[in-house]
């Protein structure tokens, strides 16, 4: 030991020598070298004292950081001045509490934030001086002086909706400020002010979750507070009946955990009392000591959740990601399950033609014999993603025929042309490419090679003789640049400008659906919405692609009737996240709807779900259709667990909705994927799936917004007997008296008909029905129907739609009169 002490110390001594020489050599020529900053290219280099350089090297704070905490105290003391307003303006308890609440922690982190400026020899700002922000007051959640002006005005009710939304966007504003000085170089190095950005985000997020409760409590919409539950959950209901509901069938759910729930809140749900408060407040201690790490979500190797459907004649087949069940309809609308086919893989959208359903797989963990095991591994011959085809003419045993295998699976897919021999169909796959080794026509490694299966779809040819022999035979590049011939032609992702929407990038369709007569197909490809030409339907051709400030992810395509209008969706958050919260923006996961002039999507206007969600509710604009009410342009859609809204965009610029259903969340404390995943109308009725809790069948009901004349004309609707996902066909009524009077009440309800002309056509349909009835003719009445036709055809309307309105009554008139001869 004393050697070893003896010889480090030696070695100290030494080195400090040696220090000392290399010193003594050093300081005079270091002392004697500039130190300089050269300017921009042309500019003068400025030198610089070593005292100017010590403080240029500084790194603990940055330019950044300064002006984050310059603009933060003001935009807190705009909260404080809003807080201060509480008192002098409403009793209500939950929001003098709030207002305490900011009061005091902005007043306290304004000081903070002075402090931290001072200490660093920084400026600080007035409190005050609101307009030397340099942030943009919009991206701030910043209100303006008349909001101000408008909330210091208000009082009661008034006071507290204005004000909860005012500060739910301030509090936002603050998150977003965090945000953008977080992705700056260097900022929040120092760990007192990452802390304090930190606290920011938490508190800020955890008042607005609180705030947007009490918006809902505000709301006279009774779909706002339903209380949560998975077969007893509260519903609201308003101008549908509902006709029938079916759980999930037996081995397409776990009857150990038949909500779906996450297994740590399916323990603590099962745990007593004392056990779920033990496990509540540790979760709250890992959450604030940081102790509960970022953990990625885990999910089972087997997912129940339902999906979409398709309808034959009286077959309806409801896609799983667990396979599919197929039920047959009553007279009534009602279903009865013929049999459940086990072939998980996802999403399990489904179509059918003929004798032949078509399923898009696109799980990594698909196999191609339908097995439950999954696969394992990067490349693997029993993995499937692609097309699955069915025999389905024994409906109670299905049997695999055909599996197309395609390079980023098949989330959805489109029908496009069937006939005696082959069916033509579009797929379009969303997930990652799959290995070259695994399939060679897939290629993704090779920056700027052009055979990459991004920016493409799909274009499948199905043998009906021999659906085995199905094969791709095209991928069109349908996003490349006209000019340049670039593959990546369309959006190449992210936001608009400031205070828009962060867009997905356009390498792929999420939906495309066609419409065959008319040689169209729209397209909600991730970053555009596209509007195709299919006159070829082996070589789509594009028409015309927009784009939306708003929209995170253009989801799905609907065309109305007349194919003259393109409804898109946005879904924001993909379907998982809550976006229908009473702040959550009204132009943001919500409908575009377009119309057609010339070959050219024109945009006229928005449509959201009206009722607020809750912070446990997925909420967002997803799959729906066309309800066939003559004359008019009804959608049917689903918003997850935002229920079924139904929607009148007759009038493209202000859609409004005419009924609803809706249940509370599925739990009311974890936000689980449930909801509707579609709502479509078939045969006079809406069929809804939902996601966990099953099926539902709804009829609609006569109200103030929707006749029983124009209910009755859409049971009559011919359609064909089918129904497919992202495929329309022209609709069609018979020319019968209740059809004429579905238009009548339409041109009673725009006040675009005189009572007398009523009359009179009331009373000739009456004739018409009891002749009809009896079929028999009646040539006397006939007659009277041709000159009330006549008669309509000459007189005015008062805006254009109501003349096409007159013109089509004119035409069911004179078809019932020619149907009488």
């Amino acid at each position: 030991m004393m050697n070893k002490t003896h010889s480090l110390l030696m070695t100290a001594l030494v080195g400090a020598a040696i220090g000392v020489v290399l010193g003594a050599v050093s300081a005079p020529t270091l002392a004697q070298a500039p130190i300089v900053q050269p300017g921009a290219p042309g500019e003068a280099t400025r030198s610089l004292s070593a005292d100017e350089a010590i403080r240029l090297a500084g790194t603990r704070f940055s330019p950044a950081d300064v002006r984050f905490m310059t603009d933060m105290i003001p935009h807190h003391h705009q909260a404080t001045q809003m807080a201060a307003l509480v008192a002098d303006r409403t009793n209500w308890e939950p929001l003098i509490e709030i207002a305490g609440r900011i009061d005091a922690s902005q007043a306290d982190e304004i000081e903070f934030m002075q402090g931290w400026l001072a200490d660093r020899g920084q400026p600080v700002p007035d409190p005050s001086a609101h307009h030397h922000m340099h942030m943009n007051h919009e991206m701030a959640g910043m209100a303006t002086p008349e909001q101000m002006a408008e909330l210091a005005d208000s009082e009661g009710v008034d006071f507290d909706r204005l004000f909860l939304e005012l500060m739910i966007a301030h509090h936002q504003g603050a998150i977003t400020m965090v945000d953008e000085l977080l992705e700056q170089p260097g900022s929040a190095y120092d760990p007192t002010l990452f802390e304090f950005t930190s606290d920011v985000v938490n508190d800020q997020t955890a008042e607005i979750e609180r705030m947007n409760e009490l918006l809902s409590q505000i709301s006279s919409d009774p779909r706002a507070t339903l209380a949560a539950g998975i077969d007893d959950a509260e519903s609201a209901i308003d101008n549908l009946r509902l006709v029938a509901s079916l759980p999930r069938p037996p081995g397409f759910f776990d009857p150990n955990n038949p909500g779906d729930l996450p297994l740590k809140r399916l323990a603590e749900l099962n745990a007593g009392d004392d056990e779920a408060t033990e496990a509540e407040d540790a979760s709250e201690d890992a959450a604030e000591d940081g102790s509960g790490g970022d953990e990625r979500p885990r999910w089972p190797l087997l997912s129940f959740s339902n999906t979409d459907m398709a309808f034959s004649g009286d077959v309806l087949v409801a896609g799983s990601y667990h396979g599919f069940n197929i039920y047959r309809l009553a007279d009534d609308g009602a279903p009865s399950l013929i049999s459940s086919v086990v072939c998980p893989g996802g999403q399990g959208d489904v179509s059918i033609v003929g004798d032949l359903l078509i399923m898009s797989v696109e799980q990594n963990s698909a196999r191609l014999d339908c097995g439950l095991q999954g696969v394992e591994g990067d490349v693997s011959p029993e993995r499937f993603r692609g097309l699955r085809i069915f025999d389905i003419s024994d409906l109670a045993a299905p049997q695999q025929v055909g599996a197309v295998q395609t390079c980023r699976g098949s989330h959805t897919h489109s029908v496009v042309s069937a006939d005696e021999d082959r069916i033509v169909v579009y797929n379009s796959g969303t997930a990652p490419i799959r290995a070259t080794e695994e399939l060679p026509i897939c290629i993704d490694d090779l920056p700027g090679d052009e055979r990459t299966a991004l920016f493409r779809i799909d274009v499948i040819e199905i043998p009906v003789d021999d659906p085995a022999a199905a094969r791709i035979v095209d991928s069109p590049a349908v996003f490349a640049d006209e000019e340049s011939g670039a593959l990546a032609g369309l959006w190449r992702g992210g936001d608009h400008g400031e205070g828009t929407q962060e867009t997905n990038d356009t390498d792929h369709c999420h939906d495309i659906t066609v419409f065959p007569s008319l040689n169209l197909a729209a397209g909600a490809c991730s970053g555009n919405g596209i509007l195709f030409d299919i006159s070829d339907p082996m070589d789509p051709k594009r028409l015309d692609a927009v784009v939306d400030p708003g929209f995170a992810y253009w989801h799905s395509a609907t065309f109305n009737n007349d194919g003259t209008k393109v409804l898109f969706t946005d879904e924001w958050g993909g379907g998982m996240r809550p976006r229908c919260r009473p702040s959550d923006p009204k132009t943001w996961g919500a409908n575009a709807i377009y119309d057609i002039v010339d070959g050219q999507l024109e945009f006229q206007g928005y449509y959201k779900l009206p009722a607020p969600q809750s912070e446990t509710e997925n909420c967002v604009a997803h799959n729906g259709s066309i309800i066939p009410v003559p004359g008019r342009d009804l959608f049917a859609q689903a918003w997850y667990q935002g229920g079924l809204s139904v929607m009148d965009f007759s009038d493209s610029e202000e859609a409004i909705e005419i009924a609803y259903f809706d249940r509370g969340p599925l739990d009311e404390e974890e936000l689980v994927l449930a909801g509707y995943w579609s709502t479509y109308f078939y045969r006079g009725r809406i069929y809804g799936t939902e996601i966990v809790r099953g099926l539902d069948v709804f009829a609609l009901e006569p109200s103030e917004h929707l006749s029983a004349n124009e209910i009755a004309a859409a049971e009559l609707a011919i359609d064909g007997g089918l129904f497919n996902p992202q495929q329309q066909f022209p609709i069609s009524w018979p020319d019968v008296p209740v059809v004429a009077r579905a238009y009548i009440d339409q041109l009673m309800r725009a006040m675009a008909i005189d009572e007398a002309m009523v009359l009179r056509l009331e009373e000739a349909l009456t004739q018409a029905d009891a002749a009809l009835a009896e079929s028999r003719g009646d040539r006397e009445t006939s007659a009277a129907l041709i000159g009330l036709a006549d008669a309509l055809r000459a007189s005015d309307a008062p805006v254009a739609s109501e003349a096409e309105r007159k013109q089509k009554l004119v035409n069911v008139l004179e078809g019932i009169a020619a149907n009488l001869q």
